[in-house]
């Protein structure tokens, strides 16, 4: 048998080949009539370099993390205005975004992820990139945050540790351009959603303010992500009930949905179900006359019936997640 064949089939000397071999080789081996063999030196041989391999493109990962970083922390030495203010160095610019790229793709990986924490990334970009003069390099540091955060504990109590929170949540709420704030709430909704340290720093921070700012804001996607992460927040945390409907949320909300009809206001509607479900504070606030909630859904339902590009009837009464205009109605009846 040649080197890397096994039954006259031949694998590639990487971790996909080591796992086909594994796979291959596991009916024979739970076979109870098969005797273990010793593995030949010509196997051993393959199975060294094969993990060679694998380890050696780990390796070369890192080194790319390496390089990136390297373009990241470089001194920008551009001309400088009659000002004496740093005048504008697109390729420098574009290099640094290659490099704000290449990490982003690298570090979905969680492996490299971790490595590019140990090596200092990420308290670069946040101490210099989520505060850059380029709006650019700031969005593409807030999504680097974001993929590294998600679903990785470590990474997001290191973030918290080293005051990323704050920062994006002054870029989600007044940063002058609208891809920083929508990329910068992103990061945001990796850092507290399911995680109870960042949801104690974004309440410290009077998050759900930034949220309620994002809801009102002219950035469609801003608005989309602001309610769907309020929803969210509402659905894991109903404790929070109590303190939304003290700050005026229910108010907030009903003046949202006298806005143009949007598909947005399907997780605006869902957080006003979620607050009005046992809870009646909010079903108290949802009945005051001046509020007019009843009509306003009443007539919204009959204004966009048989509209079909609105799909709104879906979200009023056939919701899987009970996101239903008929529930709200219900409740406050």
């Amino acid at each position: 048998m040649s080197e890397g064949e096994q039954n006259g089939r031949r694998y590639p000397r990487n971790l996909q080949g080591v796992l086909q071999m594994a796979v291959d080789a596991g009916p024979a081996a739970e076979a109870p009539t098969s005797a273990v063999q010793p593995m030949s030196e010509e196997r051993k041989t393959w199975l060294r370099e094969a993990l060679s391999e694998v380890c050696k493109g780990q390796l070369d990962e890192v080194e790319q993390i390496k390089r990136c970083l390297s373009v990241l922390r470089k001194e920008n030495v551009g001309d400088k205005d009659e000002n004496g203010e740093e005048m504008r160095d697109e390729d420098d610019e574009d290099e640094r975004e290659s490099a704000f790229e290449m990490l982003s793709e690298l570090c979905e990986n969680l492996d490299n992820a971790r490595d590019l924490m140990v090596l200092g990334g990420l308290e670069l970009c946040v101490s210099q990139y989520l505060c850059h003069v380029q709006s650019g390099l700031r969005w593409r540091a807030a999504e680097l945050i974001a993929s590294c955060a998600q679903n990785m504990p470590q990474l997001q109590d290191h973030l918290l540790s080293i005051g990323t929170l704050p920062k994006l949540l002054q870029l989600t709420d007044s940063d002058p351009n609208p891809t920083v704030r929508v990329k910068a709430l992103y990061a945001v909704s990796c850092l507290v959603r399911e995680q109870e340290a960042g949801l104690q720093a974004f309440l410290a921070h009077d998050g759900f303010s930034v949220l309620m700012r994002g809801m009102q804001s002219e950035n469609e996607k801003l608005r989309t992500k602001s309610a769907f992460l309020l929803l969210n927040l509402l659905t894991s945390h109903p404790d929070q009930k109590e303190p939304l409907v003290s700050m005026g949320m229910v108010q907030q909300l009903v003046s949202v949905l006298r806005t143009p009809h949007s598909h947005f206001h399907e997780h605006v509607l869902g957080a006003l179900c979620c607050l009005v479900e046992d809870f009646s504070k909010a079903v108290t606030e949802c009945r005051i006359p001046a509020l007019g909630l009843e009509e306003l859904l009443r007539q919204r339902a009959k204004d966009l019936q048989g509209k079909e590009e609105s799909q709104v009837m879906k979200v009023f009464h056939n919701s899987s997640n009970s996101l239903n205009l008929t529930k709200v109605l219900k409740v406050m009846s």
